[in-house]
C-alpha cells in the first residue's frame, strides 16, 4: 500500500535539471530564492504540483503532477529557467564558460541545456523515484542522514506522517533505490 496520499490523476514527472559544467550554483541564496520565484510565478500562469524535490548544490531533482490530459512539462521548465537566468545574470553569468554555441542561442552560462525526465509509470514507480530524490543528498555525501538536508521536501513529509524523521539515515538504503 503506498505511503504517499495522492488526489490527482494528471501525468507525473519524475526532473533532474543539472548546473552548466556542474558548478554549485544553488549554494546561492540569491539563485535559491530566484528559483522559488520562479516556480511560484509558473505554478501561477500553468499550474503543477509539487509531488517531491531536491536542491543539491549543482542539481535538483523533482517530481511534479500536472493537470488531466496537460503535458507541457517543457514550456513550464524553459520559463522557470529563463526567469533564473535573467535575475541572476549579474551575479552568475560567466563570459569564460560562453562558447559560440551558447552566444548565438542567447543561452546563459547558468543551466545545462536539458533535462532528463521519465513519466512516472505507476505508485511503486512514484515511491521509488520519491526515495531517491529524498536520499539523494546522503548517496552524495553531502549528509549523514536525509533529514539533515535543508532543501527537500523530505521535511514536508515528515510532519505528514509519511517519513519517519530518521529515515534513510544510513547508506544501507541506497540499494533499494533508483539509479
Amino acid at each position: 500500500m503506498s505511503r504517499y496520499r495522492r488526489l490527482l490523476t494528471g501525468s507525473t514527472y519524475f526532473f533532474t535539471v543539472v548546473a552548466h559544467r556542474r558548478r554549485p550554483i544553488f549554494c546561492n541564496p540569491l539563485i535559491r530564492t530566484n528559483l522559488a520565484h520562479a516556480i511560484r510565478f509558473v505554478r501561477g500562469i500553468r499550474p503543477f504540483v509539487i509531488d517531491g524535490w531536491i536542491l543539491l548544490p549543482d542539481h535538483m531533482h523533482c517530481i511534479w503532477t500536472l493537470p488531466e490530459g496537460d503535458t507541457d512539462y517543457s514550456t513550464r521548465w524553459a520559463t522557470i529557467k529563463r526567469h533564473v537566468s535573467s535575475s541572476s545574470a549579474r551575479v552568475l553569468a560567466d563570459a569564460a564558460l560562453s562558447t559560440p554555441s551558447r552566444q548565438k542561442k542567447r543561452e546563459s552560462t547558468i543551466w545545462q541545456r536539458r533535462f532528463w525526465e521519465h513519466q512516472v509509470r505507476d505508485e511503486r514507480d512514484f515511491e521509488r523515484h520519491m526515495d531517491y530524490i529524498h536520499f539523494n543528498p546522503v548517496k552524495h555525501g553531502y549528509v549523514q542522514q536525509v533529514v539533515d538536508w535543508p532543501h527537500s521536501t523530505f521535511h514536508r513529509y515528515v510532519r505528514e506522517g509519511v517519513y519517519p524523521i530518521d529515515w534513510g539515515g544510513t547508506p544501507d538504503i541506497a540499494g533499494m533505490l533508483i539509479e
